[in-house]
């Protein structure tokens, strides 16, 4: 009986802390270069800002729930949920997660396109959000 609990414990704990890797396992330096990678060419800081604040065909753009600049909190354009800051320098919690952010592209960037970004279309977001600067 003592051997199987030892086991389930070590299981347990091995779960948990495999479940906590996934916590802030990145940065927004290291999600640029990721995407830049993808991208084959750097993120265009300037062309993330004119993406971000642009409809892409649909009612909302980007901006539209996290603000121009999204460096205060925002508010999702249709439940009114509050949305922390997503510029790094003013919320160092956010794109600090691979899970998260990857859910965050997929989700929004079908809510704002329709479709997938492409690795260009994130890595340009990316260096504009990185940008973005107190």
């Amino acid at each position: 009986m003592t051997s199987l609990r030892t086991l389930t414990l070590a299981a347990l704990c091995a779960l948990a802390a495999a479940g906590t890797s996934q916590a802030a396992d990145t940065t927004a330096t290291q999600q640029l270069a990721h995407w830049s990678a993808q991208a084959g060419s750097p993120g265009n800081a300037d062309k993330g800002k004119v993406f971000f604040t642009t409809r892409h065909g649909s009612e909302w753009s980007c901006a539209s729930c996290h603000g121009t600049p999204p460096t205060a909190q925002g508010k999702h354009a249709s439940t009114g949920k509050p949305i922390a800051p997503l510029a790094p320098a003013f919320n160092p919690k956010t794109l600090t997660d691979t899970a998260k952010v990857d859910k965050w592209f997929r989700r929004n960037c079908n809510d704002v396109l329709r479709r997938e970004c492409t690795a260009v279309e994130k890595a340009d977001v990316l260096a504009y959000l990185n940008a973005l600067k107190p």
